[in-house]
């Protein structure tokens, strides 16, 4: 596991001087990217956030007709305190079909005053991005991936 730390910490350096500074922590359920995660968080003092947590409680208070339109500037305000670099686990809610977001674009727009490093729990194949299966209803596949991936 420290090896892959020590990988992620070079992503995150290369993320400075990236216009999206956003890293992918890539990877099928239960691979040990929360570990990777905490992990860095302890030993490097960056702020982890558990985003189905927060954003499910946050996103509570409003009607679902306007949670759609709200969700991006609640998950800014989650992290707006967070520090400079945040690393973001379980954001399987941003792929809700009724919350009609666009997840990679959403984190790419919010990697633009920040590093963000996000648990993506899916595959990394060529160039190309997979969240769930084909068919499901949170299926996503992105191509030429803005973003820097690190598998896990």
């Amino acid at each position: 596991m420290s090896d892959k730390i020590e990988d992620l910490k070079r992503y995150i350096e290369a993320a400075r001087s990236r216009y999206y500074q956003l890293v992918l922590l890539v990877g099928p359920a239960a691979t040990g990217k929360t570990l990777a995660l905490l992990q860095l968080s302890n030993e490097a003092g960056y702020s982890y956030i558990n985003l189905n947590l927060i954003l499910s409680q946050k996103l509570l208070e409003y009607p679902g007709r306007v949670r759609p339109l709200r969700l991006p500037r609640i998950v800014e305000a989650i992290i707006d305190t967070a520090g400079d670099t945040v690393l973001l686990d379980n954001i399987e809610i941003l792929f809700e079909p009724a919350l009609q977001q666009d997840p990679l674009r959403l984190l790419q727009h919010i990697s633009r005053t920040r590093i963000i490093v996000a648990a993506w729990s899916g595959k990394f194949e060529g160039r190309t991005l997979i969240y769930a299966e084909p068919g499901h209803p949170e299926y996503r596949k992105y191509s030429e991936v803005d973003a820097l991936v690190c598998q896990i």
